[in-house]
């Protein structure tokens, strides 16, 4: 899952997915849970609440990740906004007991193991090491701070932890991966004659009257929603003009200002380290230290030694090392001890919070400034200078919008002139969003408030940290019945489908009364000019017949030898196929490879884990009170 997430945070998407914790649910900052304020409490969780104002940016942000992930392919009139809200606020809750319980159970991840995690993520990375101008920008742009995310992924990290202590522990028996890989790989013989709904259309009348009669019995089908077009501006911090280029003076005081936190290569230096927590008794835990202290100072391995006893387990597998550690990664004890060695030199007892170290200096590198006079450096210092002045100009022009828009309620031209942007327009769109900044769910909600629907300018809706537009309505049409003659057309088309689909379920049914009567489906299928389909043995991974005939197949009752079970399967495109299973051959655990052995049980395992994971969660759940106080967007509430 954590192996998923470091993946993932490369590309074009990277600085999106960078405020992403680690469990698949966490779209939000774990640290909004707390913030409290006035906004509605939608469900209390335990000691926490979730409001109103944390779901909706949970809600915005799942909403453009899917945005992002399907880009051309995304129709937001196929997203069930209901159904879309219920599961990204059962997943906060989720998120919500899982991380109160894993703190109160005492799962806890060290500063090592912490960095060492988030140093491996590619968008915090340059060329290929992790460098703090990237992680501080990168966190930036996201409005969060390097204490917010890194408690963030803390928190994910601990619930990693315990779920990680039940999933790896998951047992199977051999009987059970021999049953698994019996169904699994089980293979069944099949036959089918298909009757699809497109070779009846033609034998299919619909009257003028039917479709009236059609329309009159379901009118309720056929309105046309209320929709909107937007006429909106837009604030982008990426399309303002760049500021001119910046004299040498200019660079020159940001290159001072910026030399020792950008220009230059901090002392780093390779550590080791075995860390003896305290456990129940402090005093042998030292005891202990202290002795393995000693073997060192004997000439015992300081790498096997971390190994056999180190109680860091996100270091012991790797002789206890750290990597490259800089000023500022570390408890202060710590840091204050492995500064103080030499190269080869190991510390002595060194206590922090976490426990007992003893510390190796492995190799050290000196701190190293660029030149102001390099090219690359000069480079930096203009991307410097513009990225700050757009940021000063965005922020400045971010209240300058708000202020306008305020002023002028009435009409967009105001704010565009003043600040220098054009008047743009959407598409109609309705209740479920549109194309741009349609989709977005800021707008869908304020394009369709008393305010913007009373003919108003809406407030600024900030889309992202560079992105801020103000809508107002364009042109509208309230929700209406639509007449006949619109809709006529499509009802036709859909009767003569239905209809089709109906003579060719009738056709199946009679054939399988004839096959069940003991004709042959080869003779029906002759009788009934049809084709008889024989694909031979097939798994249910079988992607070359119809998915529904494969699926009715493999819950069919297994026949008797020599004979054959008869079943009717809806096809996917809409027609019916009467289904013969004629034989079937299981999957036998003794004559697979040994990888597929292998790959049989694992499969197994994490099948097993995952029920186990659930049905933990459940138990967690029922442990911690969780009162649903409202839905999300009412304003009622809802009971628990």
């Amino acid at each position: 899952m954590l192996q998923n997430m470091r993946e993932s945070m490369s590309g074009p998407v990277a600085f999106f997915v960078v405020g992403l914790i680690a469990v698949p649910f966490a779209f939000w900052g774990l640290d909004q849970f707390n913030t409290g304020g006035g906004d509605p409490t939608l469900v209390k969780v335990g000691d926490t609440k979730i409001t109103q104002s944390q779901f909706q940016r949970g809600y915005q942000q799942r909403y453009q990740q899917l945005v992002s992930l399907m880009g051309d392919n995304f129709r937001a009139d196929l997203i069930d906004e209901q159904r879309f809200q219920n599961t990204v606020l059962q997943d906060m809750i989720d998120e919500s007991l899982l991380r109160q319980f894993v703190e109160e159970r005492g799962y806890r991840v060290s500063d090592a193991e912490l960095f060492e995690f988030i140093k491996t993520i590619p968008a915090f990375q340059q060329d290929g090491k992790f460098s703090t101008e990237a992680y501080r920008g990168a966190l930036a742009r996201q409005g969060s701070t390097p204490a917010q995310f890194e408690q963030r992924v803390r928190d994910s990290l601990e619930i990693e932890q315990m779920r990680n202590g039940l999933v790896q522990t998951a047992l199977v028996s051999e009987p059970d991966v021999a049953l698994s890989y019996r169904l699994r790989n089980q293979k069944r013989f099949l036959t089918h004659v298909a009757f699809k709904a497109q070779s009846y259309m033609d034998q299919v009348k619909v009257t003028d009257e039917d479709v009236a009669a059609h329309f009159e019995a379901n009118a309720g089908r056929y309105t046309a929603p209320e929709r909107i077009k937007l006429a909106y501006v837009e604030l982008d911090l990426e399309a303002l003009p760049k500021a001119e280029v910046p004299s040498q003076d200019v660079l020159r005081a940001i290159y001072d200002a910026e030399r020792e936190t950008r220009f230059s290569t901090p002392e780093e230096r390779l550590a080791r380290h075995i860390l003896i927590k305290f456990g129940a008794d402090k005093s042998a835990a030292r005891e202990q230290t202290e002795a393995l202290k000693k073997q060192l100072d004997d000439g015992a391995d300081f790498a096997k030694l971390a190994a056999e006893h180190s109680t860091d387990p996100g270091s012991k597998n790797d002789g206890g090392s750290l990597g490259w550690v800089r000023r500022g990664q570390m408890v202060d004890s710590f840091e204050q001890a492995l500064f103080d060695l030499k190269e080869g030199e190991v510390s002595g007892v060194v206590e922090s919070e976490f426990g007992f170290h003893l510390i190796k200096l492995e190799e050290l590198k000196d701190s190293q400034v660029q030149a102001f006079e390099d090219d690359a450096v000069q480079q930096k210092l203009v991307t410097l200078y513009e990225r700050r002045d757009n940021e000063r100009r965005f922020q400045e022009l971010s209240d300058q919008i708000e202020q306008v828009a305020f002023e002028s309620p009435d009409s967009l031209e105001p704010v565009a002139e003043a600040l220098g942007l054009k008047v743009q327009q959407t598409n109609w769109m309705n209740r479920s969003g549109g194309a741009g900044i349609a989709a977005d769910q800021q707008v869908k909600e304020a394009a369709f408030s008393a305010e913007v629907l009373g003919g108003e300018n809406s407030r600024p809706l900030r889309l992202s940290a560079t992105r801020t537009v103000v809508i107002r309505k364009q042109e509208y049409e309230a929700a209406r019945q639509r007449k006949l003659e619109e809709v006529a057309d499509s009802i036709r088309s859909e009767l003569r489908t239905q209809r089709a689909r109906e003579a060719a379920q009738a056709d199946a049914a009679t054939t399988l009364e004839r096959v069940q009567a003991g004709e042959t489906l080869e003779a029906v299928a002759k009788d009934l000019d049809r084709e008889l389909v024989s694909t031979g043995l097939i798994e249910q991974s079988n992607r070359d017949a119809d998915p529904s005939i494969v699926r009715k197949l493999f819950t069919m009752p297994r026949p008797a030898e020599g004979t054959s079970s008869f079943a009717t399967a809806q096809m996917s495109d809409g027609g019916t196929a009467v289904v013969a299973l004629t034989a079937v051959q299981d999957g036998k655990l003794a004559d697979a490879e040994a990888a597929d052995r292998e790959r049989a049980r694992q499969l197994l395992r994490d099948a097993t884990a995952g029920a186990e994971f659930a049905a933990y969660r459940a138990a967690i759940r029922k442990q911690l009170d969780v009162e649903v106080l409202q839905l999300p967007g009412t304003e009622e509430d809802q009971g628990s």
